[in-house]
């Protein structure tokens, strides 16, 4: 895509009522725009990060047997009535028809997918069952804050299994745990399985997946040497206390976010709406459900707080909205213009996906855009480079910068 011709442009400022530096910086570099507290809308450069770190957990969903699926958004009132949820969740958004009759806006879909899996599952040969949908999900948030972090409406994969047994329930969060720390890994950060509360959903222990970061709502403890990881809120132990995991390891405390979550819904939601299968001996029986959610535009919103640096936004690879920057520094000669345009339709053509920064704007400017947009890889074409018979290839990360012979530009950037 040509700069010239991007629908949004930077900004040198942020809006003064944002704090959060994700909110700032996605701002200033045309990646969303505000509509109102916790709420955002993304644009085109926001729609590929949000479908870049889709397609990760797509992948991953799939790759433990997970089905995708969309289920409704606006939800009859009577199927929270029958769980208890309508009165006992409090920042579930109530909607009244001019008919009189009430809906609400999923915020999760336990609500839903119940009944829909009671049309299908009749025997244990039908379990275990997991399905997954990527989609928006609404929260009546009193305080919404953190930019993107914390919302009123966001992006969210929510994936519900059904299991003949506890054991096979355990057995498939195991596979969802690493799949998840997969998905995390990949996104560029590193995140940990955390002891937490289960909150309205459960009274039983639950996981959240927590990235290390300043910017966190939670407070966590963590060892040093272990995998250990739990909750101050839920912890019976204390900062420098020794692991009673490993019994190694000493205990830190970090702010953190919240990336995603696991839930053991146990056969409340089955009970509810009497969802029942056959075991092997004939005998009715409820599943047992879990519940895995992992926030796409949150993710997203923590990717910047985690990565970014003084300069503006600094995207993994993976989830970067191309692969890289083109910046020509034509100032007017025709050659390098040629050249520049030459090698954006080359690039093309070989399968990358490019911003090619075209304007007629000063070199200052454009390396400043080109930093606070984020992408890892920007290629620059000047006077200089053609001279040289090369191409500057530079690092958003690690800011090396290395000239590249043209002959050899596409097997470098296929190898970074």
């Amino acid at each position: 895509m040509k700069q010239s011709v991007l629908f949004t442009k930077t900004r040198k400022t942020a809006p003064k009522d944002e704090v959060a530096k994700n909110a700032q910086l996605l701002i200033r570099a045309g990646y969303v725009h505000k509509e109102m507290a916790g709420v955002y809308s993304y644009l085109p450069l926001g729609r590929r990060v949000l479908e870049n770190i889709e397609k990760i957990v797509r992948e991953e969903m799939n790759a433990v047997g997970g089905q995708e699926l969309r289920m409704a958004t606006l939800h009859p009132s009577q199927n929270w009535i029958q769980t208890g949820a309508w009165d006992a969740v409090d920042v579930v958004f109530k909607i009244k028809s001019r008919t009189e009759k009430e809906y609400t806006i999923g915020q999760s879909a336990e609500e839903i997918i119940t009944p829909i899996a009671k049309e299908y599952i009749a025997s244990y040969k039908d379990l275990p069952i997991a399905l997954y949908q990527i989609g928006q999900k609404y929260r009546d948030e009193l305080r919404a804050k953190s930019g993107i972090m914390r919302g009123r409406e966001f992006s969210m994969k929510d994936m519900y299994s059904f299991h003949d047994s506890q054991e096979d329930f355990d057995r498939f969060y195991s596979q969802v745990k690493d799949a998840y720390l997969r998905v995390y890994e990949r996104c560029g950060l590193a995140a940990k399985a955390t002891e937490a509360s289960g909150g309205s959903f459960t009274k039983k222990l639950s996981y959240e997946f927590m990235v290390l970061t300043d910017a966190g709502e939670d407070d966590i403890l963590y060892c040093d040497s272990c995998s250990f990881c739990a909750n101050v809120e839920v912890s019976t132990q204390k900062e420098g206390d020794t692991c009673t995991r490993c019994t190694k390891g000493t205990m830190k405390r970090a702010k953190a976010s919240e990336v995603g979550n696991i839930f053991d819904l146990g056969q409340k939601y089955a009970k509810d709406f009497s969802l029942t299968y056959k075991d092997r001996e004939g005998n009715e029986q409820y599943p047992i459900m879990g519940c895995f959610g992992i926030g796409i535009s949150r993710l997203m919103g923590v990717i910047v707080e985690a990565l970014a640096d003084e300069k503006g936004i600094v995207w993994p690879k993976s989830v970067s909205p191309f692969h890289a920057h083109l910046v020509s520094l034509a100032s007017g000669n025709s050659q390098v213009i040629a050249e520049a345009d030459r090698l954006y339709q080359e690039l093309r053509e070989h399968g990358f996906e490019v911003l090619y920064d075209d304007r007629d704007v000063r070199a200052g400017e454009k390396f400043a855009d080109a930093e606070l947009i984020g992408i890892p890889t920007r290629l620059v074409i000047s006077e200089k480079t053609i001279a040289a018979g090369g191409i500057e290839v530079s690092s958003r990360s690690g800011g090396d910068t290395t000239l590249v012979p043209e002959s050899t530009i596409f097997e470098h950037l296929k190898k970074i």
